[in-house]
């Protein structure tokens, strides 16, 4: 049976996905060579129209071929033209898909900050680039030890994408764990909360700081499966029978949209314990989430 939806839905999969690529990748050479301001703004109108139709496309798949129900508590209303830092636990690659299905038109296309090696995965790399989804080096400690230039390289990263965003619509989407949960790394970090990793505030910290009053507000996403943690494959095999989801919107607190996250210490503790906060209130979300009781 796996086999057979394979053959069905992996050629539809791939037919779509060039078939929104190759014009994606057109319009993106053509606002290359004719950096106007105006031919900028009419090229990104097009880009987001490709990338949005190009999810409409997979999130019809799902309707369609599979039984999976999505079940979404959200009370938000956001903009079609806003500007969004979007935040969500991370347990699966099936969060992405998750995530643009809840928000697909709803909010400015999602950009996901990405690891620079997916640059070179064959025809999405170069759709993603396309998009301007920023890729990051995301060095380890004891690279950064190695060479301490590697530790800026990221942040200089953060603050060109970020200078796109300011004019155009966006959604950036940060899993602010920086990793999948798995119990084996919930369990190595000591993690205070029941079901999610500790948050990594650098992120978010340099993004509120980076766009500044640009942002409208943060998007509050916690995802659960109730059934267990899925694959894609899992999708794909029509073996995921519900997925739950919490959508919050949150203001952003305007002290924290100003000060020096690296350097000045005192600002750090209080965008760390903010961070605490909002992720103590998730943790609490995903158990009731879990539990049903959402």
């Amino acid at each position: 049976m796996l086999v057979l939806r394979l053959l069905v839905l992996l050629p539809l999969i791939v037919a779509s996905t060039l078939l929104h690529a190759l014009p994606l990748l057109a319009v993106a050479l053509f606002k290359a060579v004719l950096p106007l301001r105006a031919v900028r703004a009419a090229c990104n109108r097009v880009l987001a129209g490709l990338g949005e139709s190009w999810i409409g496309f997979n999130g019809w798949l799902w309707d369609r071929l599979t039984r999976t129900r999505l079940t979404v508590h959200d009370d938000t209303r956001p903009q079609a033209d806003g500007h969004y830092l979007v935040l969500a636990n991370h347990g699966s690659w099936v969060d992405i898909l998750v995530l643009q299905k809840v928000f697909n038109r709803r909010i400015p296309f999602l950009r996901f900050f990405l690891k620079r090696q997916l640059f070179w995965v064959p025809v999405l790399g170069l759709a993603w680039w396309a998009l301007d989804f920023p890729f990051m080096g995301r060095y380890s400690p004891k690279q950064i030890a190695r060479n301490p230039a590697l530790a800026g390289r990221d942040i200089a990263a953060t603050r060109r994408a970020c200078e796109k965003f300011r004019d155009l619509p966006v959604a950036i989407m940060n899993f602010v764990e920086g990793t999948r949960f798995t119990p084996a790394k919930h369990a190595a970090q000591g993690s205070p909360f029941a079901n999610l990793l500790k948050p990594k505030s650098g992120g978010v910290a340099f993004v509120l700081q980076a766009m500044g009053e640009g942002l409208h507000a943060i998007m509050d996403v916690t995802i659960a499966y109730p059934a267990g943690t899925p694959s894609l494959l899992d999708l794909l095999g029509d073996r995921i029978p519900e997925v739950r989801v919490r959508v919050r919107q949150r203001v952003i607190p305007a002290e924290l949209r100003t000060g020096d996250y690296q350097n000045d210490r005192a600002f750090r503790v209080r965008f760390q314990q903010w961070m605490n906060d909002v992720w103590k209130e998730k943790d609490a979300d995903l158990s009731a989430l879990l539990a049903d009781r959402a």
